[in-house]
């Protein structure tokens, strides 16, 4: 479906840094407390990733709600419900007594705190055409970019002058300022005079046609697959990085840091190649990146523990690509579907963090004190995103 009701104008600079907030709010709750997950461990218990996993599945089954509501009674509402169950699920943390109940209530921020990552999407496909939305996309990592970078550092830093418990009631603090912000800085971007009532069966038919369309699902799978390879790498690294290779909790951020400045870096590039290269050719050439830092890696851990430099340089490639594959493949997947960004959104989004959901799964379930687990991993989900693009999107036009 293709909207031609709704006005486009840029982005201010001012929305960008909003919405960047917003997005920023998971991988601020994912990435400010991987230093702790020993930490956690010695107090509650083993399962640290479980509880990754547990916010993980939150992010996906949430969106798939505020994206349909958002399109039928706008942006702003599912906004302040989403960042408000955040904050009581980021408090509820605090008092947390055993690692089922911290999983069920990670369960309970990521339910709450997926709102504004949806919303964001939805936002910028209400006003950008699709290149002008792949440069708002690229835009908004650079600002989002400085939670993974800031995150585990303070995460680290807390640990040093507190517990754990700590690093939640930060994540408390910054969802009440978010929604302070989009009270008084966030305008309405969606004209709901023509949205048709809400029903839970048309709900599910419109995110079957959306997932009968071949676009929609090879753009959405192949970003999916190559950012559930980066959650793998966020789930693992911790206990790889520190107990393998005794990387002290205080300077895991800075490795961390320095694959999220890849990141930050390669989705500028991108923005400057936007101007030249079609979105759609930008995307099928990065995929080849995380495919081939993914079975380097895979082949280097089976023959024994990979040196520490060359399992960095494979991080940093894997994570790295992201900046051009996450831009190029939200925005052709949202092309076309400007009255319904909200659920192509959502329903992008649920994919996605779905198979992020696996990830998690998957390293919390086969640790065996190497870096095997999360070299398999890398490598499936990058080899996974090439191949689903060559055979779902195949000859699509380019954008």
């Amino acid at each position: 479906m293709t909207d031609t009701a709704t006005p486009r104008t840029g982005l201010p600079q001012s929305w960008l840094l909003m919405l960047g907030a917003l997005i920023g709010i998971a991988p601020l709750s994912i990435d400010m407390y991987l230093p702790s997950f020993p930490a956690i461990e010695a107090a509650l218990g083993r399962g640290a990733q479980v509880t990754l996993a547990a916010f993980f599945i939150g992010l996906a089954l949430g969106q798939l709600v505020y994206g349909p509501v958002s399109d039928r009674v706008g942006r702003k509402p599912p906004l302040y419900a989403g960042l408000a169950l955040y904050v009581l699920g980021s408090l509820g943390c605090l008092f947390a007594g055993s690692i089922e109940q911290l999983a069920l209530l990670r369960f309970a921020q990521g339910l709450g705190g997926c709102a504004g990552m949806v919303l964001a999407r939805a936002v910028v496909r209400d006003r950008c055409e699709p290149r002008e939305a792949a440069r708002a996309f690229s835009l908004l990592m650079l600002v989002m970019g400085l939670a993974p970078i800031l995150a585990p550092l303070l995460g680290g830093w807390i640990l040093t002058v507190a517990d754990w418990h700590a690093i939640f009631a930060v994540q408390a603090g910054f969802g009440i300022c978010c929604l302070v912000a989009i009270h008084f800085g966030l305008s309405e971007t969606h004209d709901t005079r023509h949205a048709e009532p809400l029903a839970f069966g048309k709900v599910l038919r419109g995110y079957g046609e959306l997932l009968r369309e071949r676009g929609f699902l090879g753009y959405t799978l192949a970003t999916g697959l190559a950012q559930a390879g980066m959650f793998a790498y966020i789930a693992g690294s911790p206990l790889v990085l520190i107990q393998q290779y005794g990387i002290a909790p205080q300077h895991y951020g800075w490795v961390f840091g320095s694959n999220a400045l890849g990141l930050i870096a390669a989705s500028q590039i991108n923005a400057r190649l936007l101007g030249k290269h079609a979105l759609t050719t930008l995307l099928r050439r990065a995929l080849w990146l995380p495919a081939g830092a993914g079975l380097a890696l895979l082949l280097i851990s089976l023959t024994g523990q990979p040196p520490l430099p060359l399992l960095l340089l494979g991080l940093f490639i894997f994570v790295g690509s992201l900046g051009f594959i996450s831009p190029n493949g939200s925005a052709a997947a949202l092309a076309g579907h400007g009255q319904r960004a909200g659920s192509a959104s959502a329903l992008m989004g649920a994919m996605q963090f779905g198979l992020a959901t696996v990830a998690g799964i998957a390293m919390a379930s086969w640790r065996n004190d190497t870096a095997l687990p999360l070299a398999a991993a890398m490598a499936c989900f990058g080899l996974g995103a090439l191949l689903v693009h060559r055979l779902l999107v195949g000859q699509i036009k380019p954008a």
